[in-house]
Order: structure tokens, then C-alpha cells, then sequence
């Protein structure tokens, strides 16, 4: 009984990146992501880690840049504007590798927007927010234990393949209060910082990539030299204006996650055997979304439900699988509608995609969802 714990979603993340292995937390406080940064504050000293709050958004994200090429497991935490701060340094991170989590609690925007209200306009910036081209890995929890998960998951996925990944919470998860059972320490899986596979008297190269297509960077301080910069830069980490080891470099950024898409895509499935119909949906919204696809069901409507935990890289063959399947896909979303896009790109045509948006500081209610359900099933009938 000792794990158990009734604890917020913003909570039980910190609690996650702490158990995988985070040292060092630098931010500023935002609502409503700031249980993150306090509760890390409390946690990070008693484990021998640091917490330091900046003096804005942008310093938030550059310490903990500094702090994981020294060798930390690093986190910083922010909502809406303050996730617009950290784009160009979020953009850094991409091009020089360097592991790095952020965990982004969706609020209504633009700019300061409703600061208190939920949120999910953050879904096309995680992807897109940079300028550029990279990928980029965005997953989103939709229970308190969850955030916990996912926040083990993205300190894994950020050292593993040395690039950011972003915890894409919105404030009704952040803000939600589960009973959690938190794993022992012993059961949790983490992925340790990347070494190197040589010496530097053996011609070590810190961009040299693994067979992952993942290079093995040296921290700082640890008798390697290398270099480290936001251009476009050779195996060496010295720039180069080169047009071949430009594409070699930009290309090697994508195909490193596109080879492990099918791996880390994580979703679920819900009475999705016999579906004439379905929901997808995610973050907070999917609990609204689950509740009313019961209440279908209990009206002898066939809907299932996809709900996705992995935002980006797109799960593409999950949403054509369902696409082949039912007649028509609802994607509800607290926002003017973003991941109706690409889940209607994906589905090309095998179904009918309709979007329910809301984004006005309310969420979803079951009867709302259930309704717009009936209302697709007989717009397909007629």
C-alpha cells in the first residue's frame, strides 16, 4: 500500500521523470503546469538532483540544454505561451541531438488566452513549432497514472534516440486527481545515457551515428572534445555548408524515428471488433469520449473507439486500418480542429471524417459526444 498515492496528473508526472532517472529540472512557473515544477522542486534535493527556477521561458529550456550535455536526464515544464518561447531552442535540441523533456500543459490560447482552461491547441506546434525540419515525438496521457507512464516513456525516448519529446498534457489530465499505485523502482524500464563506443586516440567522433542512426555523443567534462552548434554540422560536430552532408544530416534526423514509428506509436483499442463507427480521440478529451461511447453502445449504436497516446510521429496505419473498417471516424477535439487533419489525411477517402470541436474554456460532456455519434450515423444512413 506504500506506492499508492492520490495524486494530480502534473504530480504523478514529476514522479515519472524522477523515477526514470531526471536530475535536474529548469523552468518558470506557468499555470497550469507549475505542480510540475514545484513538485520537482520539493523531489530533486532529496535524490541529490537540482531544481532551478529562471528568470523566464527561454532560460528555462537553455539550462536544462546545458545540463543534459553534461550528462543530466533533464526536464522543464510550461503551458501555452511559454511553449511558444521554447520553440527556437526546442529547434536546437533537434539539429545537436541533445536529449531533452518538456512537458507542455495545454491551456486555451492564443497568447495568454484563459489561463486556467483546458486546452488541446498545442497539437499542431508540438509538431510543427519549430522552424525547419525535423521530426518529433509528442505523447499524450489521458489518466493520472498515465502521465506517470508517459513520463517514464519520453525520458526513454529522449535519451535513446537524443532528440526533445514533449508530454503533451492539457489541463484537465494535469489537473485531475487519480488513486495511483506507482511501480517499484525495480520495475520500471529506463534506458541509460548514450556513451561512446570509442576512444578519442581511436578516432571518436561524436556525430558519428550507431547502427540506430543514433549518434553516441560524449558529455561535457568527460575527456572527449566536441562540438556542439545549431548549424548543420559533419560526424565531427563542426559546421559544413556541404549540399550532400546537409541531406545526409536532415534525412538521418527523420529516418532515426521513422524506423522505430511502429514501435513507439502506442494507442488503444475499445469495442472496436464489430465497429460500424468510430472515435478517435485523446488526452482528457478521450475519457469524455470513452464514457460516451458506452452510452451509444447502450442505444445499439456499433462505435468503438481509437484512443491515441502517441500524437507524433502520426499513427497513420492504425487510423487507415480503422478507416477500412467503419463508415465514418468523429474526432472530438478541444480546439477550432487540428488532429482531425491528419486523421482524415490518413484515413484517404475509406471514410467519412467529421470533426467536433469546442473551445470555449469547456470540456467535452458525454451527451454532447453521444449526440454528435447519432447525428454521424444518420448523416452516413441518408
Amino acid at each position: 500500500m506504500g506506492n499508492i498515492k492520490l495524486m494530480q496528473g502534473n504530480e504523478a508526472c514529476a514522479e515519472g521523470a524522477l523515477a526514470a532517472g531526471v536530475r535536474f529540472f529548469g523552468g518558470y512557473p506557468i499555470t497550469p503546469s507549475t505542480e510540475i515544477a514545484e513538485s520537482m522542486a520539493v523531489m530533486l534535493p532529496k535524490v541529490g538532483g537540482t531544481f532551478i527556477q529562471m528568470e523566464d521561458e527561454i532560460a528555462g529550456i537553455a539550462v536544462v540544454l546545458g545540463a543534459s550535455l553534461a550528462g543530466k536526464k533533464v526536464l522543464t515544464a510550461t503551458s501555452g505561451p511559454g511553449f511558444s518561447l521554447k520553440q527556437e531552442l526546442i529547434g536546437y535540441a533537434a539539429i545537436a541531438e541533445i536529449p531533452l523533456v518538456i512537458a507542455n500543459v495545454q491551456r486555451l490560447g492564443p497568447s495568454t488566452g484563459q489561463p486556467t482552461s483546458p486546452a488541446q491547441g498545442d497539437v499542431m506546434q508540438a509538431r510543427w513549432g519549430t522552424h525547419g525540419d525535423h521530426p518529433m515525438i509528442a505523447l499524450s496521457p489521458w489518466t493520472v497514472k498515465e502521465s506517470f507512464e508517459v513520463a517514464v516513456k519520453a525520458v526513454n525516448y529522449a535519451e535513446r534516440f537524443r532528440t526533445p519529446v514533449i508530454i503533451l498534457l492539457d489541463e484537465i489530465v494535469g489537473h485531475l486527481r487519480e488513486k495511483v499505485e506507482l511501480p517499484d523502482a525495480k520495475d520500471i524500464e529506463i534506458y541509460p545515457r548514450r556513451r561512446p563506443d570509442c576512444s578519442r586516440e581511436q578516432g571518436y567522433e561524436p556525430y558519428r551515428p550507431a547502427a540506430d542512426l543514433v549518434p553516441n555523443v560524449a558529455d561535457f567534462g568527460t575527456g572527449n572534445r566536441i562540438h556542439v552548434t545549431g548549424l548543420v554540422h559533419d560526424e565531427t560536430g563542426f559546421p559544413s555548408g556541404s549540399p550532400k552532408v546537409t541531406e545526409e544530416s536532415i534525412r538521418r534526423l527523420h529516418q532515426k524515428i521513422e524506423i522505430v514509428q511502429d514501435e513507439i506509436t502506442h494507442y488503444d483499442e475499445f469495442f472496436m471488433e464489430d465497429a460500424e463507427y468510430a472515435v478517435v480521440s485523446y488526452g482528457g478529451t478521450a475519457r469524455t469520449a470513452y464514457a460516451a461511447v458506452l452510452e451509444a453502445r447502450n442505444k445499439g449504436i456499433k462505435v468503438g473507439m481509437v484512443r491515441l497516446m502517441t500524437i507524433w510521429p502520426f499513427a497513420d496505419k492504425i487510423v487507415k486500418k480503422v478507416a477500412n473498417q467503419v463508415k465514418a471516424i468523429l474526432v472530438p477535439e478541444l480546439n477550432y480542429g487540428q488532429l482531425v487533419n491528419e486523421v482524415e489525411r490518413a484515413a484517404g477517402g475509406k471514410a467519412k471524417v467529421k470533426l467536433l470541436a469546442k473551445y470555449n474554456t469547456e470540456i467535452f460532456t458525454p451527451n454532447e459526444i453521444c449526440t454528435a455519434i447519432e447525428d454521424l450515423t444518420a448523416e452516413v444512413a441518408d
